[in-house]
């Protein structure tokens, strides 16, 4: 599989990830740890997710395990003065001659789920960039890197966000919901199409589940030539359990191996 190959299936934003820059090594002291309950606010928005969820998936190529995927929330650090869901997204794994090893970290207020720091890592081949974003929605602007500010949306949501994002709204089959939320206005609006119900099996058990076609306007494993489909639960958790996409070179899924279903299991 070719550096292009690989890169377009990771673009969309869903197989990135994050570095560690010295600000990211001041802030961990103030990380929760997994089985500590994060103190709140009063006006944090109820979600079905906490302190300490770990989702973790087999990752195959066709029908060929490629590695491993996992989605964790690991705290509650304040950014800016805002409590913000600090959550992981990784994906590890190699072919002959390629090896991909992409993160995906966000921050996210508690209280609106607005972004308020984004980093991608990524690892792929000897393709290595390093994108630091910092969301300032208070005045509708956002900086990637050391370059200029630029204009976001109102509320914006980044890729790792929109995951968790997604977990808090009514999936009601048959709907679209449309969201101009995506924090880089010019791949708005964001499409979910709520499919059907299915009853599926993975390495972790069965699931009933609801099943959501994403949408992003950009290149990449959500784009709107693609043919992605999201499984959730269908219970109160609206866990991620199964992804499919299928590209013109194959079909790269992921599928739930291990999870928790309570904060401290």
């Amino acid at each position: 599989m070719s550096t292009v190959t690989v890169r377009a299936l990771l673009i969309s934003g869903l197989f990135v990830g994050v570095p560690r820059p010295r600000a990211y090594a001041q802030a961990v002291d103030t990380f929760m740890a997994p089985s500590t309950s994060p103190r709140l606010p009063a006006d944090a928005m109820k979600v079905p997710f906490f302190v300490g969820e770990k989702l973790e998936y087999d990752v195959k190529f066709g029908a060929i395990k490629v590695g491993n995927g996992s989605m964790e929330v690991l705290g509650v650090p304040d950014v800016r003065g805002r409590p913000s869901w600090h959550t992981l997204f990784r994906i590890t794994g190699s072919i002959p001659l390629f090896k991909v090893n992409d993160r995906l970290e966000s921050w996210f207020d508690v209280s609106t789920l607005t972004s308020r720091r984004f980093h991608q890592d990524i690892e792929e081949g000897n393709y290595k960039p390093k994108r630091h974003y910092e969301l300032f929605p208070e005045r509708g602007m956002y900086r990637k890197n050391d370059e200029p500010e630029e204009p976001t949306v109102a509320n914006p949501l980044d890729d790792g966000s929109f995951l968790y994002f997604v977990r808090t709204i009514p999936l009601e089959v048959g709907k679209e919901y449309s969201f101009s939320r995506y924090f880089n206005p010019e791949a708005n609006p964001v499409r979910i199409k709520v499919v059907r119900r299915e009853t599926i099996e993975t390495p972790a058990g069965t699931f009933k589940t609801v099943v959501l076609q994403p949408t992003f306007r950009s290149k990449g494993l959500f784009s709107e030539n693609g043919k992605a489909e999201v499984w959730v639960s269908d219970d109160a958790a609206r866990i991620v359990v199964q992804l499919k996409s299928k590209l013109s070179i194959g079909s790269l899924n992921l599928y739930l191996k291990s999870h928790n279903t309570k904060a401290g299991s």
